[in-house]
């Protein structure tokens, strides 16, 4: 039985993937990290609307990032997790 820490954790994981933007950004990074400027190139949003869904999945731990230069460059934090969960889905 998981705990409710546990239980917290995943509910946050389930809302963070919830948006369909969000969801896109997910699907995106499994091909590999990708700054915020490729990222508007692939999902036709502005840079303010998905750092503010970048901003969620990061909390949910789903997404983090790396600093270079002025751009943040994102990457999924739990590959292997996010992979399994959305095949599981399919």
């Amino acid at each position: 039985m998981p705990t409710a820490k546990e239980i917290k954790k995943n509910s946050q994981l389930f809302k963070a993937l919830a948006h369909p933007i969000r969801l896109q950004i997910v699907e995106s990074l499994l091909e590999g990290e990708k700054c915020v400027c490729a990222m508007q190139d692939l999902l036709h949003a502005s840079q303010p609307n998905i750092s503010q869904h970048l901003n969620i999945l990061k909390y949910a731990n789903v997404v983090d990032f790396q600093q270079r230069g002025n751009q943040r460059c994102y990457y999924l934090a739990e590959r292997e997790k996010i992979e399994a969960l959305l095949k599981s889905l399919t």
